[in-house]
């Protein structure tokens, strides 16, 4: 596995990463990292015909995730590789079966694209929490539940809604349920883990989405799906959200 660190930055989160991915799989294109200055975007993997190329702001490489950070990245490249059906399957073409003929407002279909991502994250996932230590991905998990939380835009006299900037209380539900799922599919919490009583107090704020249906949806995913088994799933994600304010029969 061949990764190549160009420009300013530290070379030794990649190449850690790059060991510890070689020990269960190998990338056949070699991995291009370049560094930018925007801390905004923490990284942006790019896949051409002769190499694989992540964009990752110096902030981030020189974080203490910046390891696990590399490998999920890598592990995305694997899946891209294989051909995974969640690597290869096209979101718009997903969500325009899902949602053909109906009304979405905006800021929900942003939301599907994000839903979106985290399948194709659990699949990467699956890869990195069988090679690679849990501890930090589940700190980085509760901290980032945790300050969405406490975002969440209260609710306001008369049903008015706040237009400030502040965490969108569905998605913070949807994602509190990925958090879950991806951790409990590799066993990485235990039952009293404070992370359940984030998502509850997610899903409180938002009684339109159904934390436990989500987190079913995310934790049930298939290891190996075929391509149509795996556009139903995302289809039918897609339209638990979108269609039906994500509350769905437990």
């Amino acid at each position: 596995m061949d990764v190549r660190v160009t420009g300013r930055g530290p070379a030794e989160p990649f190449l850690s990463a790059r060991d510890l991915l070689a020990t269960e799989h190998d990338l056949e294109l070699p991995v291009v990292v370049k560094f930018r200055e925007d801390p905004d975007d923490r990284t942006v993997a790019g896949h051409y015909d002769d190499r694989h190329e992540l964009l990752v702001s110096r902030r981030a490489a020189s974080s203490a995730m910046a390891r696990e950070l590399a490998l999920h990245e890598f592990a995305h490249m694997a899946r891209y590789e294989e051909e995974h059906p969640s690597h290869v399957q096209s979101t718009e073409e997903a969500l325009f079966l899902a949602l053909a003929g109906r009304s979405v407002e905006r800021r929900k279909l942003a939301h599907c694209y994000q839903i979106a991502n985290h399948m194709k994250d659990i699949y990467a996932d699956d890869i990195t929490l069988d090679i690679g230590p849990t501890g930090k991905l589940v700190s980085f998990l509760e901290s980032s539940l945790a300050s969405a939380v406490a975002d969440s835009p209260p609710t306001a006299p008369g049903g008015w809604r706040r237009l400030t900037e502040a965490a969108d209380p569905e998605i913070t539900a949807v994602n509190a349920a990925f958090a879950l799922a991806l951790l409990e599919r590799h066993d990485a919490i235990d039952d009293d883990h404070r992370l359940y009583d984030l998502a509850d107090a997610a899903a409180a704020d938002a009684p339109e989405v159904s934390l436990s249906t989500f987190r079913r949806r995310f934790r049930s995913l298939g290891a190996d799906p075929g391509a149509s088994e795996y556009r139903k799933a995302l289809v039918d994600v897609t339209r638990e959200y979108a269609l039906s304010g994500g509350r769905a029969a437990d």
